[in-house]
């Protein structure tokens, strides 16, 4: 049973997924609340009246405006698997993967992978352009980070997978009967949401490129292995490591990072490289190690829809 076929022994129907989506996304609006009021407490109603979102960023302590921003991902995941547990009557493993189990050294080698590779990409940088560069570790204040990070940043990366990889994915692919429909789709709508990041309102809009990009990649990582597990590394290593080393006045992750980009960023034909380069040559590397084959009909193929609906049987449901 493929990944996204094995959504059919659930319950499906795509207004169930619209209403999860909904729920989810109302729920998350609720939990930001916290950060509105610590930024009101603080500074008062005017930062919130300016619309100025690199203002209204840069008003709390970076480690407390990180936990804050962090809030509603941890409450909206356990929220979406119980979603998915009571009103689709599916089990998270399914939602995951279409092993039988959820293949945790997956996960791990992907997030080792991507983090030792950003973690060489940035330390090159920081060699070849020391200008761009702040030298910004403090002990304590970046202690305090990395015990908010590896626990908050997984948690928001793992939502955005569980979501756009997972939900939606099964979701339109029961929809549409096809894999490359819930493919684009999934993609454009991660990337769409991105628009609201600071870094689009600073560098344009042509750094949407990056963000579909990424969201094609992971798809396309999900289709291939039948299972959200590389996705679920590589992006929690992505936003971990950038968080830890690399911060900027101009990001959404504003931290007490390592060093500090002072540099002023344009957009220049480099921010293809990612999607033209980088992305495809670890698709090459995950494919060797996971000996994918029959890549058209995984990204492209028809979904066929059973006759008889079972409900899966699993001794271990989560």
């Amino acid at each position: 049973m493929k990944y996204i076929e094995q959504v059919f022994k659930y319950k499906h129907e795509f207004w169930r997924y619209l209403l999860g989506s909904i729920v989810i996304i109302f729920v998350s609006q609720i939990m930001q609340i916290p950060f509105v009021l610590a930024v009101l407490y603080k500074e008062g109603v005017s930062v919130l009246e300016s619309g100025d979102g690199y203002k209204l960023l840069s008003v709390l302590e970076p480690n407390l405006n990180l936990f804050l921003l962090m809030l509603p991902f941890a409450v909206c995941l356990p929220l979406l698997f119980l979603w998915v547990k009571k009103f689709h009557e599916q089990s998270i493993i399914s939602l995951t993967t279409a092993r039988k189990k959820i293949d945790w050294k997956r996960v791990n080698f992907s997030f080792l992978l991507w983090a030792g590779i950003t973690a060489v990409l940035v330390i090159i940088d920081i060699q070849l352009a020391p200008e761009n560069y702040e030298y910004n570790f403090k002990l304590v204040p970046f202690v305090i980070l990395f015990l908010i990070g590896i626990i908050m940043i997984p948690i928001q990366t793992s939502l955005e997978e569980y979501i756009f990889r997972g939900y939606l994915m099964q979701g339109f692919g029961a929809l549409f009967l096809n894999k490359w429909a819930p493919l684009l789709l999934t993609s454009f709508i991660f990337g769409g949401l991105h628009a609201f990041n600071p870094e689009v309102a600073k560098l344009g809009y042509e750094i949407m490129v990056y963000y579909i990009g990424t969201g094609l990649f992971l798809g396309i990582l999900t289709l291939m292995d039948d299972g959200m597990e590389l996705s679920l590394g590589f992006h929690a290593a992505n936003n971990l490591i950038t968080a830890l080393l690399v911060t900027a006045d101009w990001t959404a992750f504003r931290t007490h990072s390592i060093y500090k980009d002072v540099s002023n960023p344009e957009l220049g034909w480099d921010i293809y490289i990612p999607v033209l380069v980088v992305f495809p040559t670890l698709l090459f590397i995950f494919s060797k190690v996971y000996k994918w084959s029959d890549w058209k009909e995984k990204l492209t193929g028809k979904i066929t829809a059973p006759m008889v609906i079972e409900k899966i049987s699993e001794t271990n449901p989560l």
